[in-house]
Parts: C-alpha cells; structure tokens; sequence
C-alpha cells in the first residue's frame, strides 16, 4: 500500500575509510536504512579530490550529499584533506562528518576549526557503532537537509 509519498532519490554517501572492517559494517548498516543511499568507498586521502573532481577517468564519480571521514589516513591525513575541501569553493558545501577513533580535544578542535559538520567518536563495541551509523541515518539522511549539487 502506497502513503501517497514519491519514490525518494538516493543519497550519495562517500566514506573515506582505510580500516576496511569499519568501511563493511558501515555499508552493512547502511544497506538496512530506511533512506535509500549509495555509499561510495575511498581508503586513501589523496584519492578524494582527484575522484570528486572527476580526474580519475572518463567517468565521473556521482557527487555524494554526505562525506564521512576517518581522520586517520595513509598518505593523507583527514585534517589534510578537511581543509583541501574546505578551500574549494565547489566542494566546501559537503557535510564533512569525522568519525574518529581519536578522543583527543585537539582533534576534535582542529575538526570543527577546519568546518566539519559533526564529529563522532567511533564506539569500541559493535551493538554500539551500530547505533551511531543509524543515528547519522536518522539524522543526516531523514532530518537534515542536504544541499543539492
């Protein structure tokens, strides 16, 4: 039975995870949300302006609404490329989301002094990061309103 309501368009979400146990629980909650998403993987910090710019080839990469960004990276850290996104006057409008392992206020700080939308502390037990990947669900892609591109 339908509620009247039209088929909604999927968000583009961008996870920028190098732990790859962290970036298949996030897709696996994510395939579960009542939001209809695309979540789109990148494990390493240099790898994102190239692939949101469209530099990686002949096909561009789908403008994600969302990015969410581990702030420790090889190559690059998540500060780094917070503040390349930041300075490019196409890309700064993203919600950045940090999920970190960090705790250390001077992260968070540096964080927030960089424009990120939130900053979450990844959970330590599974039950619990579970939780967190549907409040941002609940939050960032049922509440919130995203800019469109």
């Amino acid at each position: 039975m339908s509620d009247g309501r039209l088929p909604q368009k999927p968000i583009d979400i961008l996870l920028v995870e190098d732990n790859h146990a962290d970036a298949h629980l996030m897709a696996e909650v994510l395939k579960e949300a009542e939001t209809p998403n695309r979540l789109h993987r990148l494990s390493h910090g240099e790898e994102v302006l190239p692939y949101l710019r469209g530099e990686n080839g002949p096909q561009r990469a789908p403008r994600p609404e969302l990015i969410l960004l581990d702030l420790n990276l090889p190559a690059k850290s998540g500060h780094e490329l917070l503040a390349e996104l930041k300075e490019d006057k196409d890309l700064r409008r993203i919600p950045v989301i940090v999920l970190s392992a960090s705790r250390d206020e001077i992260d968070v700080r540096r964080a927030y002094e960089l424009c990120a939308s939130a900053y979450i502390c990844k959970p330590a037990f599974l039950d619990d990061y579970i939780g967190v990947v549907r409040i941002i669900e609940d939050f960032w892609l049922r509440t919130a309103r995203l800019p469109s591109h």
